[in-house]
């Protein structure tokens, strides 16, 4: 699930109901009188919506030509030596369990890694069952590390408006002696009451000092 966050900001509050048509019936209300301490407050009920945000999907497949190799030895060869002594290593059949003829080696000398990618789809497949490899360079032998290779597709990426049709966004709450839960208990009875054109409450959250960010589950 995707965790959206919202900020809640000094004397305000966010009451999600369990019927959304409570929400949307408070909401056109606009304006309320709330019985806080022992004093009437007029508070403001707001449509409540997310900031823009972003949904796509992301595919992801295991690459059937190519594998990621780690570990490679720095060694003082050009590298053009290193990714020569790779693709022979992973071409000889004896070690490298069938990968075969190779389309490209790419090598990184820095991070001491590289991406094979075989001619024949579906040789990457060979490599899955085994992590580790021995690999003579120099006339010693090293173990070096294989992993498989993923490629990722995104699509159907596109913005869009995120609205909690349950919850509303309560402003102008004044401030009063009794303590941060005591008023959120308050609030939260004069919403429930149908009398005023609540329903049941899902889940209140009020914050009296500074600010707070409320996290919301897609």
């Amino acid at each position: 699930a995707t965790k959206t966050p919202f900020r809640l900001n000094q004397n305000q509050a966010l009451l999600t109901f369990e019927d959304e048509e409570v929400a949307q019936r408070l909401t056109k209300m606009s304006k309320h009188c709330v019985n806080l301490d022992n004093r009437t407050a007029n508070v403001t009920v707001k449509p409540f919506e997310l900031d823009m945000g972003f949904q796509f999907e992301l595919l992801v497949t295991l690459s059937g030509k190519k594998i990621n190799v780690s570990d490679i030895p720095e060694l003082p060869i050009p590298e053009d030596w290193i990714r020569d002594k790779l693709e022979l290593h992973f071409y000889k059949t004896e070690q490298a369990e069938g990968g075969g003829e190779i389309e490209d080696v790419t090598y990184n000398k820095g991070s001491g890694t590289a991406v094979i990618t075989f001619l024949k789809p579906g040789a990457s497949y060979n490599f899955v069952r085994c992590t580790k490899y021995p690999f003579c360079a120099e006339e010693r032998w090293f173990i070096i590390s294989v992993s498989p290779y993923f490629d990722f597709h995104l699509r159907n990426f596109q913005p869009h408006c995120r609205v909690s049709k349950k919850t509303i966004l309560l402003k102008g709450i004044p401030e009063v002696e009794e303590d941060e839960e005591s008023v959120q208990d308050m609030i939260e009875i004069h919403f429930q009451k149908p009398s005023n054109g609540g329903g049941e409450i899902e889940k209140i959250q009020y914050i009296s000092r500074e600010a707070a960010y409320v996290c919301f589950e897609e």
